[in-house]
């Protein structure tokens, strides 16, 4: 199962995506697709649902961020080991992760902000999830039934922000536009093995990241039982895994950096595909 948001910015619905791609309107059941309709009794209920029941939306609307009201933005870092080389970084013993702050969040295909003053602003295509169940103390071998579904999320990067400005990579990770998150959240038993996804990622239709999650440094329920030992992850919170190889900061010889005008395109199998144009700051962009 799909589930998704739609429409203008701040005004978006609650949508089902059918067999044949297309959103059908959710909101005669339920006001919004927050935390408490990814639970897993909520999921069930939708689960009942025949979707040619629901109203066709028709046209191409927007989409926005599948879940409204997410409490908290996990990210794993360097949970790739080409992507570790290539920042020239030794592979981490344990999970090194850090938080975005949640007004980065946006939808898919919104615009990415270049931050004021920013001159390394990167991209970072990852498999995200969405927790549908509270998640403390977590064996890993029950991880992933504390899952909801997994989402595509471009982990967008300031690298001078994130390492020249100090030790707190949150500095670079948490800017206006910085969380494109969506389209959908797709439920685990559309997804399957989530340690087995193609992902890539192009930027003026330039392949720059290609990678697979099996070549995850650690896996997926790891990172789920690992950052549940310090962090009580609730309903509707997205954890974002790690990104391969390929970012702009490790291209050669010449680290390739995001400027306005420039298109960005990224996918995870089965999660849908994500493209933002990027734009110079404007501070009425986000106002």
């Amino acid at each position: 199962m799909k589930l998704c948001r739609y429409g203008t910015k701040g005004e978006e619905r609650p949508g089902l995506v059918d067999k044949d791609g297309c959103i059908r309107d959710l909101s005669a059941l339920i006001p919004d697709l927050t935390p408490i309709e990814v639970t897993p009794e909520s999921i069930a209920l939708l689960r009942t649902i025949d979707p040619e029941t629901l109203p066709l939306v028709g046209g191409a609307p927007r989409y926005g961020v599948p879940v409204n009201g997410i409490g908290k933005f996990i990210a794993v870092g360097l949970n790739y080991a080409d992507h570790a080389a290539e920042a020239g970084l030794p592979v981490p013993p344990e999970p090194v992760f850090f938080t975005k702050a949640i007004s980065c969040l946006t939808g898919p295909d919104d615009p990415v902000m270049i931050p004021r003053g920013s001159q390394k602003t990167d991209w970072e295509v990852e498999l995200g999830i969405v927790i549908g169940t509270t998640c403390r103390y977590v064996e890993e071998a029950d991880a992933l039934d504390y899952v909801a579904g997994y989402v595509l999320v471009n982990d967008v990067s300031e690298r001078a922000f994130q390492k020249e400005l100090g030790s707190q990579w949150d500095k670079g990770k948490g800017c206006d536009t910085f969380g494109p998150v969506g389209p959908w959240l797709v439920t685990p038993d559309e997804v399957g093995d989530c340690q087995a996804l193609d992902m890539f990622l192009d930027v003026n239709g330039t392949r720059r990241q290609t990678g697979n999650t099996r070549t995850m440094i650690f896996p997926v329920a790891h990172c789920i039982a690992y950052v549940s030992r310090f962090i009580t992850l609730h309903p509707g919170d997205v954890l974002t895994t790690g990104t391969p190889p390929g970012v702009g900061e490790g291209q050669r010889p010449t680290p390739i950096f995001l400027k306005p005008g420039d298109t960005v395109r990224l996918g995870v199998e089965k999660l849908g595909e994500q493209c933002q144009n990027v734009i110079a700051f404007d501070l009425a962009a986000v106002a």
